[in-house]
């Protein structure tokens, strides 16, 4: 992919012309020109696991003590000290006995803190199975001092069938709502070839919200009376629509995050063939897959009704080696200023990270660093740090450049 390198400086000038009027009067002076966007900083990588390399990582959470979990994608958490990068990590629960990754975008693929977990040390976690082929959310519970958790401790969830071995989705988190939401990708396989991206009577293709606050067996979830298509909402116009839905017509979001500050929801998306796209998730919202790839008609050839449908934030080509954008977080920490409000993303194949101001009068992004890594999930700590989880080369920390 060619560098997404915009720089994000108001080119508007004011110009103002003074009124006629005796010669002793002087005319009116033009206001000053608007100020210009500051450049966003680059950015510098700093390991947060010593030499320790997990496999595969898909998710960072740091619990309420400080602590760190780490998810490798054929199914272990590990636990670890940020203070103390030089020790490895720890065994905190292993479900590879359970976890299929036989297929490329397979595995565990999500974590999430239950908002209480200091006291019931209750988590959730997605993961692919096979026998057959669904991805399962379920919720276990860490032993005092929560440093370790037993399989034997699961309760799931929900469970959805998979037609194919991609597109899985993998992002949980709970929302500033308390509720726990859930990224499901269209299905699998190329173009949606099920239609479920349009389809809002499946749970594929889209973000679901579940009230697990009182989880059991026999009632493991229950709907948020203002999710968009419940039975109770009265501003529901789809019957068929199922009830868990938040937002639909995407498809694979991968990696979406809530902004600390103001609860907005972010979603990277995966595209097809030609663009990647960053989305402003709001509740039953369509963001058009398979109708749309990005802001254009994937197919000009079938009938492209865009109506009803919200277009990107922001979208980039598939060029320049780039493949498939990992969604990241609105900065909201103190140790690089200038990166306040900003909207950091990376695509895996090309490891380059961007940020964009969601606010701007003219969004564009910029690129902030090359990393030459497998990027495969961003993650935010308790103070509103961000990492980026590598593939091919650990957990690194995001710094700003000495300058």
């Amino acid at each position: 992919m060619t560098t997404i390198t915009t720089i994000l400086i108001t080119l508007l000038t004011a110009f103002l012309t003074g009124c006629g009027g005796s010669a002793a009067t002087a005319p009116t002076a033009p206001p000053p020109p608007p100020p210009a966007a500051t450049p966003l900083p680059s950015l510098n990588l700093q390991p947060a696991l010593g030499g320790y390399e997990p496999q595969s990582p898909t998710n960072l959470i740091q619990i309420p003590d400080g602590r760190m979990l780490v998810t490798e994608q054929p199914g272990r958490i590990l636990i670890f000290d940020p203070t103390q990068p030089e020790n490895p990590p720890a065994d905190f629960m292993d479900l590879r006995d359970q976890v299929s990754d036989r297929g490329w975008e397979e595995g565990l693929l999500g974590l999430a803190l239950s908002p209480d977990f200091a006291q019931t040390g209750h988590f959730y976690v997605h993961y692919s199975a096979s026998n057959p082929r669904r991805s399962v959310i379920s919720r276990f519970t860490a032993n005092p001092p929560r440093d370790s958790a037993d399989p034997a401790t699961e309760l799931p969830i929900l469970q959805v069938p998979q037609p194919y071995p991609n597109h899985n989705g993998g992002q949980i988190a709970f929302g500033p709502d308390g509720y726990l939401y859930i990224a499901l990708g269209d299905g699998g396989a190329g173009g949606d070839p099920q239609n479920n991206g349009q389809d809002p009577s499946t749970l594929l293709g889209a973000i679901l919200r579940l009230d697990v606050a009182q989880a059991a067996p026999q009632q493991p979830y229950a709907i948020p009376p203002d999710n968009p298509f419940a039975a109770d909402n009265p501003d529901n116009q789809n019957p068929n629509a199922r009830p868990e839905i938040w937002a639909y017509g995407l498809r694979n979001p991968w990696r979406f995050s809530f902004d600390r500050q103001t609860g907005q929801l972010w979603a990277g998306d995966v595209g097809q063939d030609r663009h990647e796209e960053i989305d402003l998730i709001t509740a039953g919202g369509n963001y058009g897959w398979n109708i749309l790839e990005g802001g254009q008609c994937f197919n000009p050839r079938q009938n492209c009704q865009t109506e009803g449908t919200i277009p990107p934030v922001w979208q980039y080509p598939l060029t320049g080696g780039a493949c498939s954008v990992i969604g990241g977080y609105i900065y909201r920490g103190a140790a690089i200023p200038q990166l306040s409000g900003v909207y950091l993303f990376a695509d895996f194949c090309h490891g380059q990270i961007h940020g964009l101001r969601p606010n701007a009068a003219e969004i564009s992004a910029q690129l902030l660093t090359e990393t030459g890594l497998r990027i495969t999930s961003f993650a935010q700590d308790n103070n509103g740090e961000l990492y980026i989880l590598s593939q091919n080369s650990g957990i690194y920390l995001l710094t700003p450049t000495a300058p």
